[in-house]
């Protein structure tokens, strides 16, 4: 009998919506317009037309009576500074496996608020094997509660070999913002299932993550004994076990959107010792500007210093950095929740999608770096300038496609598609930095801003210019299918 009443009661809420075809009191309309749309979970979910949803005008005036758009994005900015600087430490991730580790993060954050979120849904119909159940959702959710609870599970979770003095920092801000959050007059309840519903929504995304059996293998062995590269003039290969190939067989991992088999890749310039050639040229430019950069301790070198990201423990990695920048334009838009949910999601697609494709053609083309030609070929004596920062001065890869150049430009398009291509973004990740010229650099583009990034590489002393043209053109490539992806809920 209380079903039956349940169910005609909604019947004669949902009746009387629509008759009244639109409602005086906007935050009764908001919460009765998710309620037609998501059905009897909406009511699960805290929207409820009373105003009596989960939070109860909690602290910061953030209070989970309503939709996932009219809550800050404070919790996720908080959690996001704490994770870069856990990657910055751990070990042995970057920069593929670091790129996964943020895919599913936010994946999972997402997850965990899309009940909340009117206009979408959840990635189950896209994704083969990913469920989440509905029955595991308890009737009302603080949405800050359950984010702050998954975030410290999936956190600790993909962030592996970080040490314990930063490793402990998880435990301290989980607490922290739990205390925060359940001040006031939150039932015990609440409290509870909405930490019970973040948890239980970490656990199948970590899950999921583990029936990717080819990049939970690679990630405890990123540079397999067993791979051996193929020899031919101008191939990348290793001259020392430190320098062995790094994640040889990425290309083999699950990508969300856009895998290798559905992205381009353009064949490199000809390798050629004759000085003449395009590809003599294109080392000269790395000699004489790395070099110059060197000498002259000019713009060229505080941008190649500015971008790096290749030295654990000193920067984040090169995937990381565009979370980076992400947290800095989330607060310069004064996005909410909901919108950072949605970018963080997006972005954490466009990384690990980029990095499946490159290191894909990375090792299809093999092409040698610039240090090993200059000494052969040009100078003996010739250092990179990331040689200050790192003791290996090569990157343990093939040059083609450059990895930065692409993951800037995926990161970039999906900055496009966000805010539109002009802005006036100062970015301040490395300020205050003395190890390395980390000083704010200022953009008036997202364009310019990527292909700064992808030109880094070059007075660095990494990449010839066709590497970073090319991780920039696939970059974008990946960009335009993540924002192709449609995340929103089929109309009733």
């Amino acid at each position: 009998m209380k079903s039956i009443k349940v169910n005609l009661m909604y019947c004669m809420l949902v009746l009387g919506l629509i008759f009244q075809g639109c409602a005086k009191d906007e935050n009764v309309l908001t919460g009765t317009d998710n309620i037609i749309i998501g059905g009897a979970n909406a009511l699960a979910s805290g929207n409820r037309p009373d105003g009596n949803g989960p939070g109860g005008g909690g602290p910061g005036g953030n209070g989970n009576d309503s939709n996932v758009d009219l809550v800050d994005n404070d919790i996720v900015h908080q959690w996001t500074e704490l994770m870069l600087e856990l990657e910055r430490h751990a070990a042995g991730m970057r920069p593929n496996a670091s790129a996964r580790a943020l895919a599913y993060i936010y994946m999972a954050s997402y997850e965990t608020a899309v009940p909340g979120m009117r206009p979408y849904e959840s990635n189950e119909r896209r994704l083969d094997e990913f469920r989440i159940r509905d029955n595991e959702r308890p009737n009302r959710i603080h949405w800050e509660l359950a984010l702050n609870a998954c975030f410290a599970d999936v956190i600790d979770h993909f962030l592996i070999n970080v040490p314990e003095e930063y490793d402990s920092r998880i435990a301290i801000l989980e607490n922290n913002l739990q205390s925060e959050l359940s001040n006031g007059d939150l039932s015990n309840r609440l409290v509870e299932e909405s930490i019970e519903w973040g948890e239980y929504v970490a656990r199948e995304v970590i899950r999921y993550s583990q029936t990717d059996e080819a990049a939970e293998a690679q990630i405890l062995e990123p540079q397999p004994t067993s791979y051996e590269p193929p020899t031919a003039d101008g191939y990348w290969t290793y001259s020392a076990d430190p320098e062995r190939a790094l994640f040889p067989y990425w290309g083999t991992t699950r990508t969300f959107v856009i895998s290798p088999d559905q992205t381009t890749t353009v064949t490199p310039i000809a390798y050629s010792e004759d000085e003449d050639s395009d590809y003599y040229a294109q080392m000269k430019e790395v000699y004489e500007v790395n070099n110059t950069a060197k000498a002259e301790d000019n713009d060229d070198l505080w941008i190649a210093e500015f971008w790096s990201d290749d030295v654990e423990g000193l920067m984040m990695s090169p995937p990381a950095r565009q979370y980076a920048i992400a947290n800095q334009l989330i607060q310069q838009y004064e996005l909410n929740l909901e919108e950072t949910l949605v970018l963080y999601l997006k972005l954490g697609f466009a990384l690990n999608d980029a990095a499946v494709s490159t290191w894909k053609y990375k090792y299809d083309h093999m092409v040698m770096r610039p240090n090993v030609f200059i000494h052969e070929h040009m100078d003996p004596d010739f250092q990179t300038n990331l040689f200050r920062l790192v003791y290996w001065p090569n990157p343990s890869f093939p040059g083609y496609p450059s990895g930065h150049s692409c993951f800037a430009s995926a990161a970039g398009g999906v900055f496009i598609d966000a805010f539109g291509n002009a802005t006036n973004f100062t970015d301040r990740t490395h300020e205050g930095r003395t190890e390395f010229r980390g000083a704010p650099r200022t953009f008036d583009s997202f364009e310019e801003m990527a292909a700064e990034n992808a030109f880094s590489r070059i007075p660095l002393g990494v990449h010839i210019r066709m590497d970073c043209d090319e991780g920039l053109r696939l970059g974008y490539e990946i960009s335009d299918a993540i924002n192709d992806m449609d995340l929103r809920r089929d109309p009733l």
